[in-house]
């Protein structure tokens, strides 16, 4: 979006349906919640030939590391967060309506706790006076707002209590703006951060107030609290990692990336997994793992929504990690997992699969058949199925007979496999199914079959399909 007098670029990034914010006007720049890795940000500030005066964080977030104490370090801008922000680091703690100025514009401070308690949005007043923008971070998303529950413990207080002052931060500070204030939200869909948000990464505060549940005008608070609690899944188990690491500090980027980079020939590949307990992380596409990979590795695809099955499958983020990666991909596997705070990496496989297998190690295979190899075989009075996609997927459609048991809860479910009796293996189009299948075989389990294109695939057979939800099929965890 381009004024006379200033410029936003709403940075995206998909695989964290995350939106980081660069703002200009007259020489000086804001940048707000940017990613982990600067020189991006330091690119655009070069390009456009203007200094970085402010770097705005909208609260400590809990689903992605930020980058503000390098980019800091780097440019010398200051760190701002609303009220009772309390890092270990030097900040601007802003209070609440203060105002900065940024060229010939303005931002403005509004303190909406509720998300977090020290949760902020930044309104963005042109040089005019106008109010143009808000920059809502994780208080208010298009179609949604944000989770109550992730600050429980912080705050000693519960999510109804938390929600209860969102209700009142959205009703004070952000409903009054005028209904053709933009609004530009930290995420979008896809995003843990809440429940129900939209693709779209960008409206308008009056049609939030006509299509978003949560700022309907008669809502009482009670109605708040019960719809914004109600379905909440629990928060991946990386996200407490992160809050510390975006509140107390962390190891320089460069740094970890340094460490990533090291390249391990196959030899030396070996010694550090068995010396160091790493994980051995491939994240190679799943057409090409189930073909071939080293023994008790973890699939997880570069090519999808990789940091973020990274932290819910592998959860502890000082957990060491070697790579395995296709040539060319080890710097972003090491920048996508640092995004998401995992930076004890200590190095990649050197030529990659290809190396390992030229040196006559071991290698291990999935047991994946097609889509119509398993309508062939499939034996509905007998066979077992696993469905390991989301229960909002399920309940769409699925397998007559098969079990929801969603990839999030394997280490809840794995527990229940009996070893002895096989069972069939799928996801919607074979990127989970492949995590889960790696992660099955690196615990031992082989008595199964993975099916290849998932139910993208299996719903073009002739294998007979239901909306119904069969209470005895869902496992409860």
């Amino acid at each position: 979006m381009e004024n006379s007098s200033f410029k936003i670029e709403q940075i995206y990034t998909g695989c964290l349906a995350q939106g980081a914010y660069y703002i200009t006007s007259n020489g000086e720049a804001a940048i707000i919640d940017p990613l982990r890795e600067t020189q991006p940000y330091i690119d655009r500030l070069e390009r456009d030939g203007v200094k970085l005066k402010y770097i705005f964080e909208t609260h400590f977030h809990a689903d992605f590391v930020s980058g503000h104490l390098d980019l800091s370090k780097k440019t010398g801008a200051s760190i701002v967060y609303g009220p009772t922000a309390q890092p270990t680091f030097d900040i601007i703690a802003a209070e609440d309506n203060q105002v900065f100025n940024i060229g010939k514009i303005k931002i403005k401070v509004l303190h909406t706790p509720g998300h977090t308690l020290e949760s902020s949005c930044f309104l963005l007043i042109d040089e005019n006076g106008k109010d143009y923008a808000l920059f809502s971070g994780d208080t208010l998303f298009i179609g949604d707002v944000g989770r109550p529950d992730l600050a429980q413990k912080a705050a000693s207080m519960t999510q109804e209590q938390l929600a209860g002052i969102l209700f009142h931060s959205l009703r004070d500070k952000v409903m009054p703006l005028g209904d053709d204030v933009l609004v530009y939200p930290a995420h979008g869909a896809g995003s843990a951060c809440g429940k129900n948000m939209s693709k779209e990464t960008i409206s308008t505060i009056g049609n939030q107030k006509l299509e978003n549940y949560a700022l309907r005008s008669n809502m009482t608070v009670e109605e708040f609290i019960k719809e914004v609690t109600d379905g909440l899944l629990p928060p991946p188990i990386y996200f407490g990692a992160n809050v510390a690491m975006n509140k107390n500090g962390y190891e320089s980027f460069d740094e970890v990336l340094n460490h990533g980079m090291i390249a391990l020939t196959p030899d030396e590949f070996e010694v550090v997994a068995e010396e160091s307990g790493a994980l051995i992380l491939d994240t190679r596409v799943n057409t090409k793992f189930w073909k071939g990979f080293i023994p008790q590795s973890i699939n997880i695809g570069i090519e999808g929504d990789f940091a973020p099955w990274v932290g819910a499958m592998i959860g502890d983020v000082k957990q060491a990690i070697i790579l395995v990666t296709e040539l060319g991909k080890e710097k972003e596997a090491v920048t996508r997992l640092t995004r998401v705070g995992f930076d004890n990496i200590l190095g990649h496989l050197k030529g990659g699969y290809e190396a390992w297998v030229e040196s006559g190690k071991e290698i291990d295979t999935v047991n994946r058949i097609t889509a119509d190899q398993f309508a062939q075989k499939f034996d509905p009075t007998k066979d077992k199925v696993i469905d390991i996609r989301k229960q909002s997927e399920y309940e769409a459609e699925h397998i007559e007979e098969a079990y929801i048991w969603p990839l999030a809860d394997i280490n809840q479910w794995m527990k229940d496999i009996n070893p002895q009796e096989h069972f069939y293996l799928h996801c919607a189009g074979g990127y989970r199914s492949m995590i889960g299948a790696s992660i099955l075989q690196a615990r031992g389990f082989r008595n199964f079959t993975e099916i290849e294109g998932g139910f993208s695939a299996i719903a073009k057979t002739k294998i007979p399909k239901t909306d119904f939800v069969c209470q005895s099929k869902v496992l409860k965890v």
